[in-house]
C-alpha cells in the first residue's frame, strides 16, 4: 500500500499557474501534500516552478514512478477535473480521479486512486494545498 504514496503525492503535487487566467503562475511555491487514506501522511515542501514546469503540470500530474494519461482533463475557470490511469514501470495500473480549484497563486486538489494489491482492491485519497509565496525563486543553495 505504501507504494501508492509516490503516485498520490505526484497527483496532488504542487503545480504552478502560468500567465493566463486558466493556469497558475511560475514562482516559488509551498505545498502541503497529504495522503488521507489508506495511510495518513503529510509532507510540506517548497519548490521553484518555471514556466515549463507549469505547462507540464497543466497536462496532468505524473511522476518518475508512474506514466499517467488523462482522457478527461480540464483546467478551466478555476476548476480542475482529472480522470485517467497511471501505470507503473512494472505494469501496475492505478485508476485516478481528481477535482479541485486554482487561482494564479493558489492550488487545491483532492485525488482518489484505486488499484489492486495481491488481488485485493485498494483505494486511497490524497490532497494538495499550495500557495505561491514569491514571484522569484531563491538561489538554489538558499532554497529549503
Amino acid at each position: 500500500m505504501t507504494r501508492l504514496a509516490p503516485l498520490a503525492l505526484a497527483l496532488v503535487a504542487l503545480a504552478g499557474p502560468a500567465a493566463a487566467a486558466d493556469t497558475i503562475l511560475p514562482g516559488y511555491w509551498e505545498s502541503t501534500n497529504r495522503m488521507l487514506s489508506p495511510i495518513r501522511t503529510t509532507d510540506v515542501e517548497k519548490r521553484c516552478l518555471t514556466k515549463a514546469d507549469v505547462e507540464k503540470f497543466m497536462m496532468g500530474p505524473s511522476n518518475r514512478h508512474y506514466t499517467c494519461t488523462y482522457p478527461t482533463r480540464s483546467f478551466a475557470g478555476g476548476q480542475i477535473l482529472l480522470k485517467g490511469t497511471c501505470v507503473s514501470k512494472k505494469g501496475r495500473q492505478v485508476a485516478v480521479s481528481g477535482e479541485g480549484n486554482f487561482t494564479p497563486t493558489t492550488f487545491k486538489l483532492t485525488a482518489n486512486i484505486a488499484t489492486t494489491f495481491a488481488g485485493i482492491p485498494v483505494s486511497g485519497r490524497a490532497s494538495t494545498e499550495a500557495r505561491r509565496i514569491s514571484d522569484v525563486c531563491p538561489p538554489k543553495d538558499a532554497a529549503d
